[in-house]
């Protein structure tokens, strides 16, 4: 092995790595496993990610975790922050489609804030004695929860700059509206020329559209706002405490600014993801 590389183990074997690469052997199997689109994951959820991991991190260290290891702790908060802040967003290498209900990008995720913090630590990559991606970055929780989080986390965020456009566009035309009151043109239907009406008007009438479209996405973002975090794998908040899974969500919300709500019945939060079809069908409509 070269000093330009480095190995690491998984249950099916060896893998080599670049040396100076922050994924480890759970993302390279991912790339193995899914060239799919070709395409990057969308850095506002890995940015989004990045703030999960931190409430996670924050939560877990003020219940305890470890108490005996300041400056690890501090390590692992500093790369989240770091994830957070868009600085690692090249070390996210996934590919944006994947199998698995995004283990991919969780564990590229866990590994990439790992051996950051082992850097921080003055530790080699892949020392994974010192800070684990697993039992340190993913304690307490599952992909089923810290996914579908970041990506409700993300989806707000894009969706009030969108709303932003939106209502530029609805004040567009409704200057349009008045501006061009007093023109009058021939109206169409059945894609012929049928009776008279003013262009105000017809501006008129696709502001009134843009403005359903932002009462709709404004609706939209209340369920987005309600998230699974502590519900781990199945909504049963199985191998987390009970303060962790009260708290967690907490943090998050104090840490993003936006005001996200633990759901009542986690594990229907787990299971479906209709608020994703909603969003999905609202976007259809505007466009």
């Amino acid at each position: 092995m070269s000093a330009q590389e480095r190995k690491e183990h998984d249950f099916l074997g060896e893998v080599t790595l670049p040396a100076g690469v922050l994924y480890g052997v759970q993302t390279a199997r991912a790339l193995e496993n899914f060239p799919l689109a070709g395409r990057p994951v969308h850095p506002e959820l890995i940015r989004a990610f990045g703030l999960v991991k931190l409430a996670c991190a924050q939560t877990n260290r003020a219940l305890g975790t470890w108490s005996e290891e300041p400056q690890k702790a501090d390590a692992i908060e500093r790369a989240c922050r770091e994830l957070a802040d868009g600085l690692l967003d090249r070390h996210i290498v996934v590919d944006a489609l994947q199998g698995g209900a995004g283990t991919s990008l969780n564990m590229n995720v866990n590994e990439v804030l790992a051996n950051r913090a082992l850097e921080m630590l003055g530790e080699a990559h892949g020392r994974y004695e010192f800070v684990l991606p697993l039992d340190d970055l993913n304690l307490h929780q599952s992909t089923n929860d810290t996914y579908p989080t970041a990506l409700k986390l993300a989806a707000i965020r894009l969706l009030r700059a969108l709303e932003g456009k939106v209502v530029a566009l609805q004040e567009a035309f409704q200057a349009a509206e008045r501006r061009f009151a007093h023109v009058v043109k021939v109206g169409r239907t059945e894609m012929q020329d049928a009776v008279l009406v003013t262009l105000g008007r017809e501006m008129s009438a696709y502001a009134e559209a843009f403005n359903r479209d932002r009462w709709r996405i404004y609706k939209c973002e209340e369920r987005l706002r309600v998230v699974n975090l502590g519900g781990t794998a199945i909504g049963t908040g199985l191998t987390a405490p009970r303060p962790y899974i009260f708290r967690v969500t907490d943090r998050l919300r104090e840490l993003s600014g936006i005001g996200l709500a633990r759901a009542e019945n986690l594990v229907d939060a787990t299971q479906n993801a209709d608020v994703f079809v909603e969003v999905t069908a609202i976007l259809k409509a505007h466009a």
